[in-house]
């Protein structure tokens, strides 16, 4: 059924997703679902929002109904630009490992790739693979870096993963297969907090050479 401006499709019985693309309107839908409790999970996909919901207190129908309100307010609802975030971040060495061989990959040097992320105008597209995993795009398209051939086992909690078009910032330790070319000093999971995870898709990022310590 596709009724409303966007497409919305059954995902078994018991979610739906709707295909609202790549534009504003997926934040806006997003954080309006997260604060309707009757949805189990919310997705936000690249160019789509899946939602969960319990079968045995809702239809089909029922939850269909629900979207496409939250769909109607989200489209006529004025877009919050988000968060502007600075994170202060170390390049390079151990926090940054493969800063070098992108830069000998690019042609240039270190500091000509630190300079292109600070310059850079990132934003959160969303979240995934892992939980919190922050996927930023806005990056310099200059910067061109493909996965590693060999993931690593372990990646440290505030890592900043680098491909093509995109910075990709660990919230926690875990596997990972992005080239690595620094760390974020901030934690980006603070368990303490109701959302745990600091990040939010729309928030916009500048990413920021720290300061050497005294």
């Amino acid at each position: 059924m596709t009724r409303g401006p966007y497409p919305v499709i059954a995902c078994g019985d018991d979610a739906l997703r709707i295909q609202c693309g790549a534009g504003d309107i997926r934040h806006r839908l997003v954080t309006a679902l997260l604060t309707d409790n009757r949805w189990i999970d919310v997705v936000p996909g690249k160019k789509d929002v899946t939602v969960a919901f319990d079968p045995h207190t809702a239809r089909m129908n029922e939850a269909r109904g629900w979207i496409m309100d939250a769909v109607a307010a989200s489209s006529e609802a004025k877009l919050d630009a988000g968060r502007r975030l600075v994170l202060d971040a170390d390049f390079g060495g151990e926090a940054g490992p493969d800063l070098e061989a992108v830069a000998r990959r690019l042609g240039c040097t270190s500091e000509a790739v630190v300079a292109a992320i600070e310059a850079s105008p990132l934003e959160v597209d969303m979240l995934g693979f892992t939980p919190g995993f922050a996927y930023l795009t806005g990056l310099d398209g200059g910067l061109r870096s493909e996965r590693l051939a060999h993931p690593r086992a372990r990646v440290a909690a505030g890592s900043i993963g680098l491909i093509t078009g995109q910075i990709g910032l660990y919230a926690l330790d875990g596997p990972g297969g992005w080239p690595l070319v620094g760390r974020v000093r901030a934690p980006m999971f603070e368990a303490q907090r109701a959302d745990p995870f600091v990040l939010r898709p729309g928030d916009q990022i500048s990413l920021r050479r720290a300061k050497p310590a005294r």
